[in-house]
């Protein structure tokens, strides 16, 4: 219902044209119209050989190019040169002078483009004009949505006259399409068909904005890769390398897919299950390129191939999967290109010259921003486009730089490979500027082994007159001295298990005698181990370092006096029993309250001592 609502809109527009077509524009003839329209690929060209007659007294200094509204909007490249006859198209004066134009008493439904003569023409002179026009998103997918085993159709609408406020006398149509199956088209008088070419015409004596309405609906397989953004950064080291980073938003705007996708079909038929789809991108770099990387956000992707000859290098890559109408894929590309094969000097300056568009063929870009990241300390900074885009400069801090890179954004929207033309950037830079990073490096590693030859000469240490080194000092001892007790500590509870190792060698053999010296030997290493213990207590006690851990440290001993006791009271009640041969439920008995408190005593002492040992 879109295309039917643009289509009656356009032409009715074109009615109310033809009833108020201004006089004054009936001095210039096209007495010769051949227009040929390409529709093989997603990008729409639409060349027109124009043979252009002036009528009137007055010399013509200027032709209109006219286009509805609907159409322009999708406009993305247009240019104009003249053709000396014979297919041969003069070089001596480029392309002609093109700007937009607004006619009088002419709705804004149309947009006119002036094209700009060499020379007036004269009454009765005429000249041949070859007028390129380049349109994006022209071809409409038709049905919107197909499955993977289905082929794409497209829908394209335009007119079999040549939209003109001129009076035409002779005009034909050539439309142009990728293949011989043709669903369907609009026939009008003077229609034939030659494989995959309609013919419309000629057409005799049409009237200034006359029209024929046509639609062709027809097979088309090729893949609509479409950048919906692409991000190009230029970065100039003077050391003689150019390093480019692509950053690519890729979508296929072709039928969308609809149903589920299975790749075992796409591998065993991938010309019937999946014709459309878009396997692989050609990308066109530059001869002597070096250093190629294409990754995307997980990593590096090695689905590519690199050829390269003296006079180019290409790149193919595949995405990690085949793109689907309205499947997209975002990825990085990169290479470094010899300096001196883009970078030249002309009049003081120097200037980059580099080609603005995508290297990737056959790609429409709905937004370009092109960075060019020129040296740290370039001044004077000029750019020169083949055709308008959006300028601009911001700043890039990279590594050793002081106050920042200057960078040139040059950015524009519907791109298409007809703008990869040479820019150029000049600027200005001191090549004394080029020692400024070497001289960072020296002086950075100069100050670092300065540092170094320093550190190892100087007496870094504390005096030993400080309060801070003899507070060092007096903890180090009190350290020392919790070292000397948790020794002893642990050496009272080694002699813990030797008397109950006694009394399981007493259950064993009944040897009272044994076990009654094991327990004399143990009192006698109490003993001395107390005697130990005291001047060590003593000393922290006196020593204002050991304040916050004294307490646990007494607990600690006492803890352990307590379990020396119940143990040898254990002891005691065990070896009775023995000696009056009392066993059995009642020994249980006596010795079950010595046992509780020995096990919550040795949990206990255990526990300060992790506690002491972590201090």
């Amino acid at each position: 219902m879109g295309f039917r609502f643009d289509l009656l809109l356009l032409f009715t527009t074109l009615v109310l044209l033809s009833t108020i077509t201004p006089t004054v524009l009936s001095d210039v003839i096209l007495s010769k119209v051949d227009r040929r329209i390409d529709l093989t690929s997603q990008i729409v060209r639409v060349t027109s050989t124009l043979k252009v007659e002036n009528a009137g007294p007055d010399p013509v200094s200027e032709v209109l190019l006219t286009f509805p509204e609907i159409q322009a909007k999708d406009l993305a490249y247009l240019t104009a040169t003249l053709n000396e006859g014979k297919g041969k198209v003069k070089k001596s004066g480029s392309n002609l002078l093109i700007n937009v134009a607004k006619p009088e008493e002419l709705p804004p439904s149309l947009i006119f483009h002036s094209v700009s003569l060499p020379k007036a023409l004269g009454e009765g002179d005429s000249l041949t004009i070859d007028v390129l026009a380049v349109f994006t998103h022209a071809l409409r997918p038709f049905p919107e949505e197909i499955t993977q085993a289905d082929i794409q159709l497209v829908l394209f609408q335009d007119t079999a006259h040549y939209l003109s406020p001129y009076a035409v006398k002779v005009q034909s149509l050539t439309v142009k399409l990728p293949k011989a199956r043709i669903e369907t088209y609009t026939k009008l008088e003077n229609t034939n068909i030659h494989g995959s070419d309609i013919k419309y015409g000629p057409y005799e004596n049409l009237p200034p904005f006359s029209y024929a309405p046509i639609a062709v609906h027809f097979e088309t397989n090729q893949p609509f890769a479409v950048a919906q953004e692409l991000v190009r950064e230029i970065e100039i080291s003077h050391w003689g390398n150019v390093q480019v980073t692509e950053h690519y938003n890729v979508v296929h705007q072709g039928a969308k897919s609809k149903g589920e996708f299975s790749r075992l079909d796409f591998q065993a038929r991938p010309h019937l299950r999946g014709a459309s789809a878009l396997r692989n991108l050609v990308a066109k770099l530059p001869p002597r390129a070096h250093s190629i990387y294409y990754r995307d956000e997980i990593g590096n992707i090695s689905t590519s191939n690199v050829w390269g000859d003296p006079k180019k290098t290409e790149l193919v890559i595949e995405p990690r999967y085949p793109l689907f109408g309205g499947w997209r894929t975002t990825f990085t590309i990169g290479y470094g290109l010899p300096l001196q094969d883009f970078l030249f000097g002309l009049e003081g300056k120097r200037f980059l010259n580099f080609s603005f568009g995508s290297p990737i063929n056959d790609l429409v870009t709905d937004n370009l921003i092109v960075k060019v990241v020129l040296p740290e300390g370039s001044n004077d900074i000029s750019i020169s486009t083949p055709f308008p885009v959006k300028q601009g400069q911001e700043t890039k801090i990279s590594h050793l730089d002081v106050a920042g890179r200057p960078v040139v954004v040059l950015e524009k929207t519907n791109v298409v490979p007809e703008h990869n033309q040479y820019f150029q950037v000049y600027y200005r830079f001191n090549k004394l500027s080029m020692l400024r990073e070497p001289f960072m490096l020296i002086s950075g590693f100069f100050i670092l082994f300065v540092s170094c030859i320093l550190y190892m000469h100087v007496d870094m240490s504390i005096s030993k007159s400080s309060a801070s080194y003899l507070a060092k000092l007096q903890w180090d001892e009190v350290r020392a001295t919790i070292q000397q007790v948790v020794s002893i500590i642990n050496q009272c509870l080694s002699k813990h298990e030797r008397l109950e190792a006694s009394l399981h060698d007493l259950s064993r053999t009944g040897d009272v005698q044994a076990c009654k010296t094991a327990r004399k030997t143990a009192d006698s290493l109490f003993k001395e181990y107390s005697k130990e213990l005291k001047p060590l207590l003593s000393f922290l006690q006196s020593s204002p370092q050991a304040t916050q851990i004294l307490p646990k440290v007494e607990e600690l001993v006492a803890k352990e006096r307590e379990l020396q006791e119940r143990l040898i009271a254990k002891h005691s009640t065990i070896v009775d029993c023995y000696e009056k041969k009392i066993g059995g439920r009642e020994l249980e008995n006596r010795v079950a309250s010595h046992q509780q408190k020995v096990v919550a005593l040795k949990q206990e002492v255990d526990d300060l001592l992790d506690y002491i040992e972590e201090i």
